[in-house]
């Protein structure tokens, strides 16, 4: 009973909704993903797109591949046990169909049949009982009733619990704590039984699987993790798999690849799966007729037609309760830049009520949009909100931070950190598109764990004339706002200036990229082509276009000669501490 109820539960992938989504079959459209043994879990203090372009520089040969489902097998040569595993990964990697996955194999009776009991319990579910005092074993009876017979304290039951989502956590781990459980009946708060179930004290013998974003990784302490696996989402054979396997028309999934091919930073961005089913849905209607408009080349461009793309399946479906365009967008727009502050990808009911909505709407918005806004229901039957992907969060933040200038004249960005009586203070109006985006940019560039890099790149991108055209068809009332872009582009130069780090400089070149300015790189790809590098006199600022330009290239960093760059101009010592984020991510340096 207990197999066959975790089989119905996971046997299917849910786009959207429980309730309304269109199941398929996860064995019919799984893509096995690339997963590797990563060498520890440290932690990187860069966005996740960030993350996913340094990665996609890598030779596959540097990594140990392992498949998913021999995450506690030790790898030829390793002869140590492995109780827990920790999984990175960022958001929409695939890291919970990974899980998806795993379990419906073990309830098939395919692999891992070691393992008698598997139990998911992921943190989206377990937040909702954070203020409960209850022993381990009350807790399985709540999320599997059919445990009530079982006595899972004996060794007779070799057990693995799941928990998925670090990252979602919003109970207190505390790992230093001295309350020791040894005994399943005996109760305490949810975050002691998971402290003590992780470290070993509870069960020690139960097999532990976690899974996580980069930036939660560190919660877990390295001592209790015994390996540490990383899925890095489609390697480039994998990217092509999938459009081949979405778009059933040969001819119209070529055209698609070699569009997404053209777009350096598109590209790079399908290694994750949930941006490939994005440009799939825009691109398969843009380029299957003729649409009007340009075919999107940039980020905010794709994730505006596909904003666009959901509104219209919205107004096809029949809802009783009228629900305008505007007002929905200007409320999740709201909910996602709050919670994106804050850092916080799931959220609760009294999450929604802070920005104005309502339960009953909030159902109504994720059956409109189960491609954007998702209502979950879990095992605990408590309810869970998010949006499908974290960058479709940064669009619609984006977009609520643009439309709140233009609009209301409100400038929203830093307002949420600052003191109820400083904002009553400082509540100017925002003049502004230029006065916006240069409080975004400071804003950005203290964040420490680049958070708001990609919000960053959508709020330009909206700016654009362009985007401009695109909102119309999606809203009324777009408002208006004095802009002068030329006055952002010298304000983002003169950051690259300002900024000795290349590595810092990257987004800007993005956000640069985003509003249609490539002269810094133009003028580095000239100098590359013709050969006069070497005797140029370079300013940081153009060191560092010279590295955009050399990360974002589509060759290969295989073997990486510094000698074409030092010259009379510049000393070796010179040239390899401006060109060391290349080095870094290069297999060999010469």
């Amino acid at each position: 009973m207990f197999r066959s109820n975790l089989m119905k539960k996971f046997e299917r992938l849910y786009e959207g909704t429980v309730t309304q989504g269109n199941p398929t079959l996860l064995n019919k459209i799984y893509t096995e993903l690339y997963i590797t043994e990563s060498e520890s879990g440290e932690i990187s203090n860069e966005h996740e797109v960030r993350q996913i372009e340094t990665q996609s520089r890598k030779a596959a040969t540097e990594d140990t591949a392992i498949k998913c489902n021999d995450i506690f097998r030790p790898l030829p040569g390793q002869d140590r046990a492995i109780r827990t595993v920790l999984t990175k990964g960022v958001a929409g990697i695939g890291k919970t169909v990974s899980v998806q996955k795993f379990i419906l194999e073990w309830a098939e009776g395919k692999e891992n049949q070691d393992v008698q009991l598997v139990f998911p319990l992921p943190f989206r579910e377990i937040n909702l009982m954070k203020d409960k005092t209850l022993s381990l074993s009350d807790l399985l009876h709540v999320f599997f009733p059919e445990t009530k017979e079982m006595e899972i304290s004996s060794d007779e039951y070799k057990v693995l619990f799941i928990f998925d989502g670090l990252d979602e956590c919003r109970l207190s781990l505390d790992f230093k704590s001295e309350v020791k459980l040894c005994n399943i009946s005996e109760s305490a708060s949810v975050d002691v039984l998971l402290m003590n179930l992780i470290v070993g004290n509870l069960l020690p013998s139960a097999l532990i699987w976690i899974t996580s974003r980069p930036a939660a990784a560190d919660l877990i302490p390295s001592e209790c993790v015994h390996r540490v696996t990383e899925v890095r989402g489609f390697n480039e054979p994998q990217k092509e798999e999938y459009f081949r396997k979405r778009i059933r028309k040969k001819r119209l999934a070529n055209k698609i690849i070699l569009h997404l091919k053209s777009s350096r930073s598109l590209y790079i961005m399908c290694h994750i799966p949930v941006f490939c089913c994005i440009s799939a849905t825009v691109l398969e209607k843009m380029l299957s007729r003729a649409e009007s408009g340009e075919i999107p080349k940039t980020l905010t461009q794709m994730y505006t037609h596909f904003l666009i793309i959901q509104t219209n399946i919205k107004h096809e479906k029949d809802y009783r309760k009228k629900v305008t365009d505007e007002d929905m967008i200007l409320k999740l727009g709201k909910l996602a830049y709050q919670q994106l502050v804050k850092g916080n990808l799931i959220f609760y009911e009294e999450d929604l009520r802070e920005c104005g909505i309502d339960v009953t709407e909030a159902s109504v918005y994720s059956g409109l949009c189960t491609q954007i806004f998702r209502e979950e229901f879990g095992l605990y039957q408590g309810k869970v909100f998010s949006f499908v992907h974290l960058s479709i969060q940064e669009h619609l933040a984006a977009l609520y931070a643009h439309l709140s200038c233009t609009i209301k004249k409100k400038n929203v960005v830093g307002q949420l950190k600052q003191s109820l009586l400083s904002k009553i203070l400082n509540r100017k109006k925002c003049n502004s598109l230029s006065e916006l985006h240069q409080r975004a940019v400071d804003e950005t560039l203290q964040s420490k764990n680049g958070h708001l890099d990609l919000f960053l790149r959508f709020l330009l991108g909206l700016s654009v004339k362009s985007s401009q055209t695109l909102l119309r068809k999606l809203l009324t009332q777009t408002g208006s706002c004095s802009y002068n872009k030329v006055e952002t582009v010298q304000f983002i130069k003169q950051k690259i200036r300002e900024n000795p780090s290349p590595e810092k400089s990257m987004n800007l070149f993005h956000c640069l990229n985003e509003l249609g300015d490539d002269s810094l790189m133009q003028e580095m790809q000239d100098y590359l082509k013709s050969g006069e590098i070497r005797k140029a006199k370079l300013s940081s600022s153009q060191w560092s276009a010279l590295v955009y330009v050399l990360l974002t290239s589509e060759q290969k960093m295989d073997v990486f000669d510094l000698k074409q760059f030092i010259g009379a101009q510049h000393i070796a010592d010179e040239v390899l501490q401006y060109l060391l984020p290349v080095v870094k991510e290069s297999r060999s340096v010469r």
